[in-house]
């Protein structure tokens, strides 16, 4: 089969043909009909991943298929297979889980002991097929698309279990710095929530203008100082919760100072980078800095509902289309690296 793989670190990737994989008993093939391309597929080929420097391998092995976010029809069942039928369309949790040790029992299965992402550790979705474990595996309706499925396993899920962290309650205020693929995802899903006001920071104007249709206020921080703006629109207090999903320290800083007394900050974006915090004025104002890895399980038939009711238009997340060649992958991460890409780019094989 076509695949596009990382041969080695901070390289581009490369066109490659390898056997097409075998499932094994609780397994299905894939014919993978949409893959997203994420931030993170940038760090992993530049081996940034998990604080480690760049230079360092962040992938399971090489050569190897990245992209985790998955969407596509079966086509073949392992011998054990029975909830599942040749022909389904489907979409992938990127995390391959054991569902047996003690995080997948409480159902905190992305700090699964065994767990292995797709992308990352096991060839993903930069290829034409894909043999998985039924566990994450969920039916699609059939009024969302691959494309809109694929991303809504990452950029969608990641920002709902962003907002579910950060306790994120009806009526109360949000900053949203970053708006990609998951700042546009948690924008909607905010609204969903009973969101109050809604202040959208980017330094895209066209991604600020889609922002502002979508009832958010924008905040264009290559033009203004973020959080002298989200503190006028405030009367001086600040927001209850902030999403901080590009992973610079300036943003992330930006995102704690945006806050309101007890406000909540979810760190979503990565970086190695570190940032200062004004342990003064967190403390003093009891601000909350909190983590938010991936998603859970348990979060992604909600999600695939809320699309299927129209409440998640996946249509302004996903801008653009590009074939299973690496000449025009390569192009989106260079743009990705450098913060210059569309909402979201996904691979049509």
């Amino acid at each position: 089969m076509k695949t596009v793989q990382l041969i080695e670190i901070n390289q581009d990737l490369e066109d490659r043909e390898i056997p097409t994989p075998i499932p094994i008993s609780d397994e299905v093939l894939i014919r993978i009909r949409a893959a997203g391309i994420c931030h993170s597929d940038v760090h992993y080929r530049d081996g940034v991943s998990s604080g480690v420097s760049s230079g360092v391998s962040s992938v399971g092995y090489l050569p190897i298929a990245l992209g985790h976010e998955v969407a596509g029809e079966i086509i073949e069942l392992g011998s054990e297979v029975t909830d599942f039928q040749i022909g389904d369309r489907v979409c992938l949790n990127y995390m391959i889980t054991c569902g047996k040790c003690k995080y997948c029992v409480q159902g905190t299965e992305q700090f699964c002991v065994k767990g292995k992402m797709i992308g990352k550790d096991i060839d993903g979705g930069y290829a034409e097929y894909i043999a998985v474990p039924t566990r994450g595996v969920f039916k699609l309706p059939d009024s969302v698309s691959y494309e809109h499925a694929a991303v809504m396993m990452c950029s969608s899920s990641t920002s709902l279990h962003a907002l579910k962290k950060t306790r994120f309650r009806p009526g109360e205020t949000i900053a949203i710095f970053g708006l990609g693929g998951l700042g546009i995802s948690a924008l909607q899903l905010a609204k969903v929530f009973g969101a109050g006001t809604i202040y959208a920071v980017d330094i895209d104007s066209n991604k600020l203008e889609a922002a502002k249709e979508m009832g958010a206020i924008p905040i264009n921080a290559k033009t203004n100082d973020p959080v002298e703006r989200i503190m006028e629109h405030t009367e001086g207090d600040g927001v209850d919760v902030a999403l901080e999903l590009i992973g610079l320290p300036v943003t992330m800083d930006q995102g704690v100072r945006s806050l309101a007394r007890f406000g909540r900050l979810g760190l979503v974006g990565i970086t190695a980078n570190s940032f200062d915090v004004n342990s003064y004025e967190t403390i003093c104002r009891e601000k909350e800095i909190i983590g938010v890895s991936d998603h859970l399980l348990s979060e992604l038939p909600f999600l695939l509902d809320l699309a299927k009711l129209g409440k998640l238009d996946l249509s302004k997340v996903v801008t653009k289309t590009v074939p299973l060649e690496a000449e025009a992958i390569n192009e989106i991460h260079h743009q990705l690296k450098e913060y210059k890409a569309d909402f979201r780019t996904v691979i049509v094989p």
